[in-house]
């Protein structure tokens, strides 16, 4: 291998100190001495080191193939549907596989839990702008909310106990719940009058939660009497509600806002 050209001086000539003389290396030059150095230092390297971040490109790996593409054959990926066409006629499915009208109360319940959760979304982000704290505990509880989901969604008189084990709802996040009213409750000034929903744009979209939180109970609670879904779940939107009124109320103290009361008209 050629040795490689010797570094010039900016008119062009070698530094004092012997050696030759060398023409004025222009770009293409320097490009060549430049990938020669880098491929002399690269050679002693492992290959995952680099040198030259600008000279460097990661080796991509090749995608892997399903078992309907065949290697060698580049096909566009496809995203799932969201649509599934099988509930046109009106039915829907449980976890446990029941084909039921998408008017039956089990469907009501999961969607008006479904709903709760959105309305706490909503309230969640209003929070966030205002740096409340709570907001890890509202994401917590959609969190939950999703559980309930999936206990509403499996009946039990037609779960197995693989459907029982997998979506069964614990007294844990009921008492977890009760925990976080107490520590609130003991922040706020007597409640001496019915407050009506104000207070800033957290605290009235928490009283919007609270009252879509009241409605879901109000589903839910058919379905335990009916032996269909676990009394926690009830038990949950339950305090659920009443947490939500609470952290309300916290929401317009620490904002600063006033908080609308009731008052009777006169006559």
């Amino acid at each position: 291998m050629a040795a490689p050209p010797r570094r010039a001086t900016a008119n062009g000539r070698q530094p004092r100190g012997g050696g030759t003389r060398c023409q004025p290396m222009g770009g293409r030059g320097r490009t060549v001495a430049r990938r020669w150095v880098v491929s002399r230092i690269t050679a002693s390297l492992p290959p995952t080191v680099c040198v030259l971040p600008s000279l460097c490109v990661p080796p991509v790996p090749p995608p892997p193939c399903s078992d309907r593409d065949p290697p060698g054959r580049d096909r566009p990926s496809r995203s799932p549907r969201i649509y599934t066409r099988t509930g046109d006629s009106g039915f829907s499915s449980t976890f446990t596989g029941e084909r039921r009208p998408k008017g039956d109360r089990i469907f009501e319940a999961l969607g008006a839990t479904d709903e709760l959760s959105s309305a706490i979304g909503l309230a969640g982000e209003f929070s966030s702008e205002k740096g409340h704290t709570f907001v890890g505990q509202l994401h917590k509880v959609q969190c939950m909310l999703q559980d309930v989901g999936s206990n509403l969604a499996t009946p039990l008189s037609s779960a197995r106990e693989a459907h029982r084990k997998r979506t069964s709802f614990s007294e844990k996040p009921v008492l977890e719940l009760e925990q976080w009213i107490d520590s609130y409750s003991e922040q706020l000034p007597p409640l001496r009058a019915f407050i009506l929903p104000s207070g800033g744009r957290s605290s009235a979209a928490l009283h919007f939660s609270r009252a879509v939180c009241r409605r879901a109970e109000r589903c839910v609670v058919p379905l335990v009497q009916a032996g269909e879904a676990d009394p926690n779940v009830a038990k949950y939107l339950n305090r659920l509600s009443d947490y939500l009124f609470v952290l309300a109320r916290y929401a317009a103290m620490k904002e600063g806002k006033e908080e609308k009361i009731y008052i009777k008209p006169e006559p």
